[in-house]
């Protein structure tokens, strides 16, 4: 276990729920996440796991969901236009905005943010 914060991507989410040893050691963090990686995750936990699991999983995780504003916002829309060629997804530029903004990590395994400041990229 590691006592740092952290700001859960769906993707690190989804490998966890799935098992992967690589992110066993994110397990017992502390972390944060959006109503956007809910969405996603939530969906992805629908589709493979089904109705109960996904049930258990939003009561499970709501309650690390961060709201954000305007400012975030427009941060992360900016963070999107200048990176276009990422393609990244509005969920995870408005997390990277959250995670820089609050000093804490952004727990990933999309390569495109492997390089980026804050990040703790995880495969």
């Amino acid at each position: 276990m590691t006592d740092a914060f952290y700001f859960f991507d769906s993707y690190a989410i989804v490998e966890m729920i799935k098992g992967n040893e690589n992110y066993s050691k994110y397990i017992n963090t502390i972390f944060f996440i959006t109503k956007l990686n809910l969405f996603e995750v939530y969906h992805s936990v629908l589709k493979d796991f089904g109705k109960e699991y996904a049930a258990y999983f939003m009561e499970t995780y709501y309650p690390f969901a961060v709201d954000y504003d305007k400012e975030v916002i427009s941060e992360a829309a900016r963070f999107k236009l200048e990176n276009r060629k990422m393609n990244y997804s509005m969920a995870d530029c408005i997390g990277y905005v959250i995670s820089m903004r609050s000093g804490i990590k952004f727990l990933t395994g999309d390569k495109g943010f492997m390089d980026l400041e804050n990040v703790e990229f995880v495969r």
